[in-house]
Parts: C-alpha cells; sequence; structure tokens
C-alpha cells in the first residue's frame, strides 16, 4: 500500500484499505462537500454511527476530513477540485470471519451519464470490487451494472441546481449488503 501522505509533487494513484468487521456494519458514504459541509451533517452521522465514512471526492477542504474523523475513521479520494494530495481511488475490503466480504472501489467521477465509464469498470472488475462508490454529478443514485452495483450518495454541501442533500448508507452482514439514501436535511430516507 502506497502512503496516504505524500508531497505535493508525488500523485497517490491507488491505494488498498481493510476493515474487519464482527457482526454487521455501517459505511457512511458522502461526496462534494466543496469545503463546507451541509449543517446538519454531523447530526446525521452521530444518529447513524458508522463504523467508516467515505469521502467519494470534491472534499474541498482538508478541515471537512477532520471534523468527519470525530464520527470515524475517514477513507477519502481526491475530485477534480481537490489540489491537495489524496488519492484518485482506494479499494476497500471489508472482511468478516469467512474472508473479504465486500470490496469498494471508491472514486469520483465513475459515470458516463447512466453507464459506469469504460475505464472504472475495468479497474472494478479487476480489482474484484462488487462496489463502486463515486460522487462528482451531485445525483444520488444506486444502479446495477454488469454485476457491479454503483452508488453515487449525492452531495452533502452547497445545494446545486434543485439537487437534494443527501449522504449514502451501506450495511454490510455476513449475509448481505444494502445501499440507500437518506436526506441530510431531515434524516429521513431518501428515493430518487
Amino acid at each position: 500500500m502506497k502512503s496516504r501522505h505524500a508531497s505535493a509533487a508525488q500523485k497517490i494513484v491507488h491505494v488498498r484499505e481493510e476493515i474487519r468487521m464482527a457482526g454487521a456494519l455501517r459505511i457512511v458514504a458522502v461526496a462534494d462537500t466543496h469545503g463546507h459541509p451541509h449543517a446538519a451533517l454531523g447530526t446525521r452521522l452521530a444518529e447513524l454511527a458508522p463504523a467508516r465514512i467515505l469521502h467519494a471526492g470534491d472534499v474541498g477542504d482538508l478541515g471537512v476530513l477532520s471534523a468527519l474523523e470525530k464520527y470515524a475513521p475517514v477513507t477519502a479520494v481526491r475530485g477534480n477540485i481537490d489540489g491537495h494530495v489524496l488519492p484518485d481511488q482506494v479499494t476497500l475490503d471489508v472482511r468478516g470471519d469467512g474472508g473479504v466480504l465486500l470490496r469498494i472501489l471508491l472514486t469520483h467521477i465513475a459515470v458516463y451519464g447512466p453507464k459506469l465509464r469504460a475505464d472504472v469498470a475495468r479497474t472494478a472488475r479487476a480489482e474484484d470490487a462488487s462496489l463502486v462508490v463515486c460522487g462528482h454529478s451531485h445525483v444520488p443514485f444506486a444502479a446495477q451494472e454488469r454485476g457491479i452495483t454503483v452508488f453515487n450518495p449525492g452531495s452533502v454541501g452547497p445545494r446545486r441546481f434543485r439537487l437534494p442533500i443527501v449522504l449514502g448508507v451501506i450495511d454490510v452482514s455476513e449475509t448481505g449488503v444494502a445501499v440507500r439514501h437518506v436526506d441530510c436535511e431531515t434524516g429521513l430516507p431518501w428515493k430518487p
């Protein structure tokens, strides 16, 4: 694994991380904070009590990641507005007693329109990832494409157009994986 910290001259392309779980595990996914996460985000994180937080890029200010770390360890990737040193992609293994239960590919830009980009699909297949978590569009969605679940948690940063302010929840157990969205403003389930 490459170090998460590097000089400004180094570019971190891809790193691997691991989460060990005993029983059920909750991961919260956020994206596109643009340096200004919604004021209710801390309340939602406290309510959801995640074991890990994934930030799918366009962090905007590294202080955002420090604030998120008050709730759970954070794994983040670099978005197109981020000049600081974060990896472009992270492969995250969620391990149970029987081995890897879920392999996640975390990246910022993963889709072109409604389709998974070919380069991201190749990487996901090469990494044997069954879930791609991405950001960039601010549009929350969950879809299946050729055996890969693509999950955009939406944005918890400043409102863009008329898009909702939402975050994603990934619940992992020995029997399966479920993804869903939560309205950051109200804490209620959000459906497209």
